[in-house]
């Protein structure tokens, strides 16, 4: 099985959604929404899921982040701390200080469909954060972790735990563990076609007679 390292470097988030098309899989890429912080960033690793919801008020004594704490100091490395905070846009859960200790405990990333802030600190330090949007909220009196490491929707896309999760500037794609292995290999097979297919248009052959050799466009 090729590690984490291998996946980042050769693949690639759309040869991975097509891959899944083919095998039926086509729900599996979060939509436009969701963007990088820099369209440099590749991200790859394993899903670490929280359930937030809408709250309005902080109750006398209460610790709102407690779960989101917890969730982040047990992060290992090559993990991803995936949000599902809803459609409010009211829920801006990640920021400097989580992207700095996730990234100390070597976190692959961090992926959310709410909003994130303090980006040009994010963007400095280097850490992969995709997002459903940008604002300067903080989630307390607005939002709160109910459950971590359940299955959970992510923009809409089904995400469990231990999922693989694969972002770069065209997009996310959520890889089920029970089809990853075949999802791979079939990948790194669209891989060396795909390799051919630009080696024969840069030198001139018409792309019908192209297709036709390989079936890949």
């Amino acid at each position: 099985m090729p590690d984490l390292t291998e996946i980042r470097t050769r693949l690639f988030a759309s040869l991975l959604s097509d891959v899944l098309d083919s095998l039926g899989y086509m729900n599996q890429a979060l939509p436009p929404t969701i963007r990088p912080l820099d369209d440099a960033s590749i991200m790859v690793g394993r899903a670490r899921t929280a359930l937030f919801m809408d709250v309005y008020d902080v109750k006398e004594g209460e610790n709102p982040y407690e779960n989101e704490i917890a969730l982040i100091d047990s992060l290992q490395p090559g993990q991803i701390p995936v949000f599902s905070c809803g459609k409010t846009g009211r829920i801006a859960p990640w920021g400097e200080l989580l992207s700095t200790a996730s990234n100390v405990r070597g976190a692959a990333g961090a992926l959310m469909d709410g909003l994130v802030r303090d980006i040009r600190a994010i963007r400095e330090m280097g850490f992969p954060v995709f997002h459903g949007g940008i604002g300067p909220l903080d989630s307390k009196g607005r939002g709160k972790i109910m459950a971590v490491d359940v299955p959970i929707e992510c923009a809409g896309v089904k995400v469990s735990p231990g999922d693989l999760i694969f972002g770069d500037a065209d997009g996310v794609v959520v890889v089920p563990q029970a089809i990853e292995a075949a999802v791979l290999a079939a990948a790194f097979e669209k891989l060396k076609g795909e390799k051919s297919t630009l080696a024969d248009l840069r030198a001139g052959i018409p792309l019908g007679e192209v297709f036709a050799k390989y079936g890949v466009l």
